[in-house]
């Protein structure tokens, strides 16, 4: 059952802190209407409202970080934008770009206002560049859909998130089932347009109540506007063991995988239940989940005085059943593209036994999917740090490992296919696999000695070195994305390092 819809003046007090909403709407910008039908609604939606128009927008701080809000009001003709909307949202977006803020939208709103035609519906194409213009300045766009929206809104600035969120329930969809149905003689199958299946597609990053919005987007900012906090310590960087060629062995002896059969003796330690993942790299951290509900993470987590985009894979979630498919590939390029947008390093955290194997994933394209979040990883103009926590098997794996500096467990493994695999190959049974794991040098110590892993740890000194290396890399790279009083955001990046050595 969905939940009670908030008022925009609701949501509003709900999300920011007291006292600091300031709206920018001027009244007097609303154009007159001679169309008198269209008058008597107007008067009627302003009445029922105690608003002047269907959307309204303003800036406010969240826990002390300033952002400016787009708030859809369904109350005022369904949430429907006409020119005045229109033209209004475009101004606060362009407004926010000018001064450096965020800007969070709460869209709400059935589409383009039907009394005013075509010229309404040609400001969402106005309001899509102004969101554009503002991602590529580098700020936050991020977008909270509310129940329900649909038409027009979704299919320009409703879609356009670097980070979208979702109500628990919404009906959110291109269309409404109403209209599809009087449109085709068809109605929409239930449960399509909800925002929990767009989440089981990964069109949406998470479903959140209305109650925890503020919580989440406090994290989120607070991450990309401050520095460190000087309460969080510094990682333990003597915890870190650089594997260059002069110190590999010494790392191969300490590993719990050493002696005769040690590449099985690691694949076998890296499938045990309850091993330590991405969920406990982001836990020794300051940290935001964007999305986690399938088995690819994706967070904004502090490494020492560095807030990187994280894209992790979740070996707990592959192990219960659910394989990394199409969809959540794309999560992880949306992850990427979130840190090209905002000029923020990636981590990428490898534990995978493997794509999902089947004729969906198949007819879902996803070989290309791989290949494309591969290729785009490579190409990232910010740093990168992959890092081989567990398992690294596949196409799965590789499309996450190429970076500038490559760290792993000293337990971890990185092989084409899962072992098993290999030996249906090579020999056509699965009796081959530990043999196959010896012969076709998966492990981490093991590809260190050739370059292809820059940093061996412990497990337990993951952390440590991401954020040793994200310091190495990407000094002085600035961590505030969002213009704060008194706070510098100047810096640049070295050249990348590249996969080469």
């Amino acid at each position: 059952m969905t939940a009670a819809r908030l008022s925009a003046v609701e949501l509003i007090t709900a999300v920011v802190d007291d006292g600091t909403w300031r709206s920018w709407d001027d009244p007097g910008a609303v154009a007159a209407v001679t169309d008198r039908p269209y008058a008597e609604d107007l008067r009627r939606a302003a009445e029922k409202s105690g608003g002047d128009e269907s959307v309204r927008t303003g800036r406010a701080e969240i826990d002390g970080v300033p952002a400016v809000l787009v708030v859809g009001d369904f109350s005022f003709l369904g949430g429907s934008i006409g020119r005045a909307a229109g033209h209004r949202i475009t101004t606060a977006i362009r407004r926010a770009t000018a001064d450096r803020l965020p800007v969070l939208a709460f869209p709400c709103s059935g589409g383009t206002r039907m009394q005013e035609g075509t010229p309404a519906f040609l400001e969402m194409a106005a309001i899509s560049a102004a969101v554009l213009d503002h991602r590529a300045a580098h700020l936050p766009y991020l977008v909270y859909l509310r129940h329900p929206t649909t038409g027009g809104v979704f299919a320009s600035w409703g879609s356009l998130g670097q980070v979208t969120w979702a109500e628990p329930d919404a009906l959110v969809g291109f269309l409404g089932p109403r209209v599809v149905q009087g449109l085709t003689g068809e109605p929409v199958p239930a449960g399509v347009q909800r925002s929990e299946n767009l989440l089981r597609h990964a069109l949406v990053d998470a479903v959140v109540p209305t109650a925890e919005v503020r919580a989440r987007l406090a994290q989120v900012l607070g991450l990309l506007a401050g520095p460190a906090d000087p309460r969080v310590p510094e990682p333990a960087a003597e915890r870190i063991v650089v594997a260059e060629s002069a110190v590999v062995e010494s790392v191969a002896a300490q590993s719990p995988a050493r002696g005769a059969g040690s590449a099985w003796a690691a694949v076998t330690a890296t499938r045990l239940p309850g091993r330590p993942g991405v969920r406990a790299l982001l836990a020794g951290g300051q940290t935001a989940i964007l999305a986690d509900d399938g088995p690819i993470l994706l967070a904004l987590s502090r490494f020492g005085s560095h807030t990187a985009v994280v894209i992790g894979q979740d070996a707990e979630v592959q192990r219960a059943g659910r394989a990394i498919g199409p969809a959540d590939l794309r999560l992880a390029r949306r992850g990427l593209a979130l840190a090209k947008d905002l000029r923020l390093p990636v981590v990428t955290v490898i534990d995978t036994s493997g794509a999902e194997l089947s004729a969906d994933a198949e007819e879902q394209g996803v070989a290309r999917e791989i290949a494309w979040c591969t290729a785009e990883l490579v190409a990232l103009p910010t740093p990168t740090v992959s890092v081989l926590a567990g398992q690294g098997a596949g196409g799965a794996a590789l499309a996450l490992f190429p970076a500038d500096h490559r760290i792993a467990a000293d337990d971890a493994w990185l092989a084409p296919l899962p072992p098993e695999g290999a030996s249906l190959i090579v020999h056509h049974d699965t009796g081959h696999a530990a043999e196959l794991a010896a012969r076709q040098h998966i492990l981490a110590t093991e590809l260190a000695g050739v370059g292809v892993i820059d940093t061996v740890v412990p497990a337990a000194g993951l952390r440590a070195a991401i954020g040793q290396a994200l310091s190495d890399i990407a000094a002085p790279l600035p961590t505030a994305r969002i213009r704060l009083p008194e706070r510098n955001n100047g810096g640049h990046r070295p050249p990348r390092k590249g996969m080469g050595r």
